[in-house]
């Protein structure tokens, strides 16, 4: 299983964080030990004195492919999630600044967290979808898809031109506008439209 990240999808996060708005997707990856299992408890790392969230639109890959025209994209994913994207901000404005990778902040173990999964269907595609992240009671992020600067089938498409997709990789579509600091203690909740999707304390 591959985790798909795509950094700076929505312009005002590009912004935010000082960072041109990209021309093709930026994407990232990382490795499945990444990914926080059910029921275990999220610890703050060790090596960070300044985590961040970002809350996330997660796609489920449903078909195995490569080389994926655009207009067929969506005959290859089947469900959504919301989730966060874990950044140790601190690690990363240090490597940016030495011009070296980010995997150390942002694909150790755990970093990637994930809620439950709906199934997509043509009339959620066919409408704007809305997301957010509470942070102790209060929306923190709020996201919508229109905002997106590229799209699930633009995304899916870009992706398999240099990997190949299979039946259970996870794409991270970007976050919105608002990522911010957590600490121990805080208690993260993420919600697709209304509906909780996960629920997550910082231990």
């Amino acid at each position: 299983m591959k985790i798909f990240c795509v950094g700076r999808n929505y312009a005002d996060h590009a912004k935010e964080l000082g960072n041109a708005v990209p021309e093709e997707p930026v994407i990232f990856m990382k490795p499945k030990t990444a990914l926080l299992q059910p029921n275990t408890p999220f610890y703050y790392p060790q090596f960070s004195n300044e985590l961040h969230y970002e809350v996330e639109l997660i796609l489920r890959i449903a078909k195995n492919g490569k080389y994926i025209p655009e207009n067929q994209a969506n005959k290859y994913y089947d469900a959504i999630s919301v989730g966060i994207d874990f950044t140790a901000r601190d690690v990363q404005a240090n490597l940016k600044k030495k011009g070296l990778p980010w995997e150390k902040a942002k694909a150790w173990d755990n970093s990637a967290v994930a809620g439950n999964w709906i199934l997509l269907s043509n009339e959620m595609l066919a409408n704007p979808i809305h997301f957010s992240l509470n942070k102790n009671g209060e929306q923190v992020q709020l996201g919508d898809t229109q905002d997106m600067i590229f799209s699930f089938d633009h995304i899916v498409s870009h992706i398999s031109q240099y990997f190949s997709l299979n039946i259970g990789d996870m794409i991270y579509t970007g976050t919105p506008a608002g990522v911010g600091e957590c600490v121990s203690g805080d208690v993260l909740t993420g919600y697709l439209e209304t509906q909780k999707m996960f629920e997550l304390e910082i231990k």
